[in-house]
């Protein structure tokens, strides 16, 4: 039997991506998934006999390692679970505030907790060649350009902040606090952010670094979900025996 999964959101688009990549993966198995109480696919029946139940707590106790692609105000209960379980927690969820960020923090104090926006392999490698590039072109401008599906709700998208951040790192300054939508003439060190949504793609994020006569462009575009979804098992398998601490793409995936 392999590494005891329990998946959080089992009703969303990520949940069900997941729940599939669990299933296709030999070094895994599915402990079982939670929807919120009131959801239409509670009491639905999963490979194995299982049933998406409401009980974050139980399937906690069940699970080996938690993966979390929900919404934020799921958050809270979620890692209270994780907590009471002893129970290490991949979130995945975007959108998250500076109160979630210090919820997660807390919790990493009790268990492992490995949070990032995007669990690709791809843009981990991205976000590790941004910040290599920005330390080297230090003086060039820096836009990131993202685009979604139309029925994303957050934006810049959380991957979109993550390069960004990456970006700042390479430059030692603070991350990037972008707003709704900047006008006017680019300030010296200043990291643009640009958000496109429509149609149906899974997620496409370009970092442009412009310097006078030339410019550099790094891009990772996600063909499906499932490319996250399948890093995200990777992941949680990492997870899985950690210490207790907050750990992050990079550490599970160096580069």
């Amino acid at each position: 039997m392999g590494v005891k999964l329990g998946v959080f959101g089992a009703g969303g688009r990520m949940g069900r991506e997941i729940i599939a990549a669990i299933a296709a993966n030999p070094r895994a198995t599915l402990a079982g998934a939670v929807e919120a109480a009131g959801h239409p696919c509670v009491g639905e029946r999963l490979s194995g006999g299982l049933i998406v139940c409401s009980n974050a707590l139980a399937l906690a106790h069940a699970s080996d390692v938690l993966i979390d692609f929900t919404a934020p105000a799921a958050l809270t209960i979620n890692l209270d679970a994780a907590c009471a379980a002893r129970t290490p927690i991949l979130i995945g969820t975007t959108g998250l505030s500076a109160p979630h960020m210090k919820a997660i923090d807390a919790a990493a104090r009790e268990v492992a907790v490995l949070q990032s926006a995007n669990t690709s392999l791809g843009v981990a490698v991205l976000a590790a060649l941004a910040e290599q590039a920005a330390a080297r072109l230090s003086r060039w401008h820096a836009e990131i350009l993202e685009l979604h599906h139309a029925a994303k709700l957050d934006a810049p998208s959380g991957t979109a902040l993550m390069l960004g951040e990456a970006v700042a790192r390479g430059r030692s300054q603070r991350a990037p606090t972008p707003k709704a939508a900047r006008t006017g003439a680019r300030g010296h060190g200043e990291i643009g952010f640009a958000s496109l949504r429509g149609g149906t793609s899974a997620g496409e994020h370009t970092v442009l670094f412009l310097g006078d006569h030339e410019r550099l462009e790094l891009t990772h575009r996600a063909e499906s979900r499932s490319v996250f979804a399948h890093g995200a098992v990777e992941v949680a398998l990492w997870l899985h025996g950690r210490a207790h601490g907050r750990y992050s793409m990079a550490d599970a995936l160096p580069l």
